[in-house]
């Protein structure tokens, strides 16, 4: 394991579109819940801690995934209350405060997560040649040709990243964009605890959102960098018994 590589797994949240009691990352894919999937792939990608954020339900996350706390070093922190992806990263800030190497952060409702994936924006994490400073952050994006509903990547006219819109937000000639946000974050986790501290309530939810981050890091001059690495399977998330049905033939096609 790599002990300078830690993860923080978002899985706090009940998913009422599942139509289940089940806490939605236990929601089964091809018969194992489906964030199995996920903690198997940080797994192999030889990541040194875990943290698993939970919150519905949490006695029955953290005894469905008890067998993993004594494979590996992953550790659970609570989210009493679900203020948004934001603050689900903040609430891990007290296993995140000394620890000065990078932090992915990623949904656990994400089952198709690929381990070259993960590996690929980890070895994105190197000093730039100028300043000899790593990224504050990268984030893992990928190109989909029907990327209705997700948010699009903004870059200038020198192709650097400047921001995140979401398709409320977005314009007509925004909506165009094809390479879109899918949530996979590696951060410099002494910026990102910074970040976080600057993150506001001012939209519709009233929720904290890790979406804002790269955007504050920008504000502060920090280096953020947008990878298209992440494949098209990459993109299927599952929010609904559909889109679940989906991934599950996804996963058979793969194996």
């Amino acid at each position: 394991m790599t002990e300078n590589q830690y993860a923080v797994v978002m899985a706090a949240g009940k998913g009422t579109r599942m139509k289940s009691e089940l806490p939605k990352v236990l929601y089964p894919v091809c018969g194992r819940p489906m964030i199995e999937y996920v903690l198997d792939a940080l797994e192999k990608a030889n990541i040194g801690k875990i943290i698993v954020v939970v919150g519905y339900r949490s006695d029955f996350v953290r005894k469905t995934l008890e067998h993993r706390t004594r494979q590996q070093n992953l550790v659970f922190v609570e989210q009493t209350e679900q203020l948004g992806t934001g603050h689900a990263v903040m609430v891990c800030r007290n296993e995140l405060q000394n620890h000065t190497g990078t932090t992915m952060v990623v949904a656990g409702d994400c089952p198709m997560i690929q381990v070259e994936s993960i590996l690929k924006l980890l070895e994105a994490y190197t000093p730039n040649e100028q300043q000899k400073l790593f990224p504050s952050c990268i984030l893992g994006t990928a190109i989909k040709e029907n990327p209705v509903g997700l948010g699009r990547i903004i870059r200038n006219c020198n192709g650097e990243f400047t921001g995140i819109v979401e398709e409320k937000d977005a314009d007509a000639e925004q909506k165009l964009i094809k390479e879109v946000n899918m949530s996979y974050y590696v951060f410099h986790t002494p910026d990102l605890l910074e970040a976080l501290n600057h993150l506001k309530t001012d939209n519709a939810q009233k929720e904290y959102y890790i979406t804002d981050v790269p955007a504050v890091m920008k504000s502060h001059g920090q280096h953020v960098i947008a990878l298209p690495v992440l494949k098209l399977v990459e993109s299927l998330g599952i929010n609904t018994v559909e889109e679940a049905k989906i991934v599950e033939e996804a996963l058979q096609n793969q194996a």
